[in-house]
């Protein structure tokens, strides 16, 4: 990976150097999206590609600077991400929302800054993304280390006797909210009983439950999506285990919703909804575009509010700056300025972190209709 690295970053440097963005000149501002419309993300980046497009649509009504989006399929994938940096940069984008993933955040990031391009990423919750202090990356979520600071938290405080199993799904996701779960117990005084991963996709989970059966776990934190968590809650309940679950936003799914009554998560307020789209013609029915749709699927609608406001990050900043040039805007972005967006005032602290993301415990409940769901059971600490 060090040599696709190293090479991206050559490539980058290559294409943008005599840039310079004479954009302060330009009367179109480029905004790039890298997403995964693509691969098993593709409803992800579906919502985001329908989101960025309505967000710039409607900056382009408000008048002053002119946008245009210029789209790449990242896949969900850090090769073909590189691929998409590479002709964001050749088309000479100045700034970019996305990716979705952090597989891709991690190896297109050091890409990104050298040529430049300022990044604002709706979906990497990824700690170490903005851990290294670079001068061009922010995110409209918090991270998972804030996820794991207080789910850790909440178990040493909830279950301080008892004996809590940790388990992940071996991605760098998963992983790393595991990791910050176990830091959080440790640094309270308390280890974890048990420490166990899975590959994503895994459908027989009888061995790791037997071994959590084996430690006596009394609760069991899950670092990692919905889908394999609806697998580990099946299996810990054949084998007898009805020990509650604990796990963050990556629950977030119908996939899990039927099995998730009593679970616990972390999680930012309910995603926000697009502002209704400002047709030019009502009438028209056929109107082509983002303006005429909305995100349909429960993981579009997830992730579309904080896409639509990382496009306002960048536009407000701009305006704020009263520059296109990159290292202006994220100046501006690093001194905690609030700027106002879909999901409500953001600011920045001097790492491209949220100064306060909203992360709260939620908990999966049966509502009188006979679903199960998180909207209005957040968890008061």
């Amino acid at each position: 990976m060090g040599g696709v690295l190293w090479a991206a970053l050559a490539f980058a440097v290559l294409t943008m150097s005599g840039w310079g963005l004479a954009a302060e000149a330009q009367t179109v501002v480029r905004i790039g999206l890298s997403a995964p419309l693509t691969g098993p993300d593709a409803a992800f980046g579906q919502g985001m590609r329908l989101a960025a497009e309505q967000a710039v649509a409607d900056l382009n009504r408000t008048g002053g600077q002119t946008f245009a989006l210029v789209v790449a399929d990242d896949g969900g994938d850090p090769r073909q991400g590189l691929a998409a940096a590479k002709r964001l940069a050749a088309d000479k984008v100045g700034f970019v929302v996305g990716p979705l993933t952090p597989s891709v955040a991690a190896l297109v990031a050091p890409a990104y800054e050298a040529a430049g391009i300022v990044l604002v990423t709706p979906g990497v919750s990824w700690a170490p993304l903005t851990a290294r202090g670079a001068w061009n990356v922010f995110r409209t979520g918090g991270s998972d280390a804030e996820q794991g600071r207080i789910a850790g938290t909440h178990l040493a405080q909830a279950y301080g006797g008892r004996r809590i199993g940790i388990v992940h799904d071996k991605s760098a996701f998963g992983r790393g909210l595991a990791d910050e779960v176990s830091r959080v117990l440790k640094a309270s005084g308390r280890t974890d009983a048990a420490f166990e991963g899975f590959d994503r996709g895994e459908r027989d989970l009888s061995r790791l439950v037997a071994r959590l059966a084996r430690a006596q776990v009394e609760v069991v934190y899950f670092g990692g999506l919905a889908a394999d968590a609806a697998v580990l809650v099946k299996a810990l309940r054949n084998a007898g285990l009805t020990v509650p679950l604990v796990g963050s936003d990556g629950l977030i799914d119908r996939d899990f919703a039927p099995d998730a009554e009593g679970t616990l998560m972390t999680a930012l307020p309910e995603p926000r909804k697009l502002p209704d789209p400002k047709l030019p013609d009502p009438k028209q029915a056929d109107l082509k575009g983002a303006t005429a749709r909305s995100p349909r699927s429960p993981e579009a609608e997830a992730i579309a509010g904080r896409t639509y406001a990382a496009v306002e990050v960048l536009a407000r900043a701009m305006a704020q700056a009263k520059s296109t040039d990159g290292r202006k805007v994220a100046a501006w972005l690093h001194a905690g300025r609030p700027v106002k967006t879909l999901i409500g005032d953001v600011s920045y602290d001097a790492r491209g972190d949220l100064t306060a993301s909203g992360y709260a415990l939620h908990a999966w409940r049966r509502t009188g209709d006979g679903r199960v769901d998180y909207v209005g059971n957040q968890i008061t600490p």
